[in-house]
């Protein structure tokens, strides 16, 4: 069976996924892009915005592994677009017209509407399910191939507590943040099922992977 896997999720020393306050103009609310800044300093992270060049080792080696043996991604509705986006019939996603997930994309949203098909190979197809219902429908839609959660905080301690990920990397950014949405949250006893490994990097990030020990 496929396996589904979590990549590059950032969080602050304190736990939060995302600040507070998300809007149109800051999509991840306060914390502004401070959380990913590791992630679009590395080669992988310039050429997500045609930029040439950017830092190599331990960072680019976690980064780059976003992307092979992924056939589908579930995400929330949060990550999609800013609160609101539902009664907006325009709203695409902040991708443009070829979004970097290039497989079927999964959104987990109370407001369904029609699959929209976007450059790249990328269509977004909106579903009000629970965690195990969507993951069906992925793992379908993947072909064999892996699923990706791609968070936000809330979608991805979702999967978690329904036992449903073999694979979480999560990066440790150190900044605090102080409110927002923590990961978590709900999660006692979660590294039990797991074999946890840490690497820090000189960026001053640390990378954490949780392997499940039955996948």
């Amino acid at each position: 069976m496929s396996r589904v896997r979590v990549h590059n999720f950032s969080i602050s020393l304190d736990g939060f996924g995302t600040g507070e306050g998300l809007s149109a103009d800051a999509p991840f609310g306060h914390a502004g892009h401070r959380l990913h800044e590791w992630m679009f300093a590395t080669r992988w992270g310039g050429r997500m915005f045609d930029r040439s060049g950017g830092t190599g080792g331990v960072d680019e080696a976690f980064a780059r592994q976003f992307d092979p043996g992924i056939g589908a991604e579930i995400m929330g509705g949060g990550k999609f677009g800013p609160p609101g986006w539902p009664e907006d019939a325009d709203w695409k996603g902040w991708w443009g017209p070829n979004p970097p997930f290039h497989t079927p994309t999964f959104v987990l949203t109370h407001h369904p509407r029609s699959s929209i098909a976007m450059e790249g190979g990328t269509t977004f197809h909106f579903r009000d399910a629970s965690p195990v219902d969507v993951l069906a429908e992925a793992r379908d839609a993947a072909n064999g191939q892996d699923v990706r959660i791609g968070g936000g905080p809330t979608i991805v301690r979702d999967f978690l507590a329904a036992g449903l990920i073999d694979y979480l990397h999560v990066v440790v950014v150190p900044i605090l943040l102080g409110r927002g949405v923590r990961l978590w949250n709900g999660l006692e006893d979660l590294e039990q099922g797991y074999d946890v490994e840490t690497v820090a990097s000189p960026s001053g990030v640390t990378h954490l992977t949780f392997s499940r020990t039955d996948s």
